[in-house]
């Protein structure tokens, strides 16, 4: 018979379980509480306005010309000419007769019976609501 031995490593992990459960209940409640509190309100403290700082000019550059420079013209190239290919002929290949193939004959399917009658029945009448005057006696 096999025996079954409750392996040891794992009560303290039951514990610390079981503890991490108490202890987030806690949280929640004071986390509640923290939701619920009105925080007095702080007067907006006022600070003195600051000097813009002035920021000296920078002295302009003068911008340097660039010289123009002419692109010069490639020569054309001629067109190369190729020599014209002759066109292969091919021998004509026989013509093999077409295979017949036997027709099939298909079978007729059986009529269906026909569709029942079903007699015409009358259209039902809606009752009429008789209309209430407004008017009082």
């Amino acid at each position: 018979m096999a025996n079954h031995i409750f392996p040891l490593f794992i009560s303290p992990l039951i514990v610390i379980m079981s503890m991490s459960l108490i202890i987030s209940q806690t949280i929640l409640v004071e986390a509640r509480q923290l939701l619920e509190v009105t925080l007095p309100e702080l007067p907006k403290p006022e600070f003195p306005e600051l000097p813009k700082p002035e920021l000296p000019k920078l002295p302009e550059f003068p911008i340097p010309e660039l010289p123009k420079f002419e692109i010069p013209k490639l020569p054309e190239l001629p067109k190369p000419e190729f020599p014209e290919l002759p066109k292969p002929e091919f021998p004509k290949l026989p013509e093999f007769p077409k295979p017949e193939l036997p027709k099939f004959e298909i079978p007729k399917l059986p009529e269906l019976p026909p569709f029942p009658h079903f007699p015409d029945l009358t259209k039902p009448t809606l009752p009429t609501i008789p209309s209430h005057s407004t008017t009082s006696p």
